[in-house]
């Protein structure tokens, strides 16, 4: 690898530094905490929790899941209602 960082210009980076980014952005495309283990061959939970940071764009998403959640509840509940007032 060394060589071909040389050859390109890159200077400073390590096999670790892409080990770590693969497997955050794996986090963050929605790998669970037993997927992040099983990639990156770790036993611990702690471990494993170091490539899932939060984010913005993971707390929007988040946030927006919930809210459609909550839709999704709200609306089958006024239908169960609607139908049983017809009964």
């Amino acid at each position: 690898m060394g060589g071909a960082l040389k050859e390109m210009g890159v200077k400073g980076l390590h096999f670790h530094d892409l080990r770590h980014t693969g497997n955050t952005l794996a986090a963050q495309s929605g790998a669970s905490l037993a997927d992040l283990k099983a990639r990156v061959g770790h036993d611990s939970d702690r471990a494993a929790l170091i490539y899932q940071h939060a984010t913005r764009d993971a707390d929007q998403r988040i946030a927006d899941a919930l809210s459609a959640r909550v839709a999704a509840d709200r609306k089958a509940a006024s239908g169960k209602k609607e139908s049983s007032a017809e009964s």
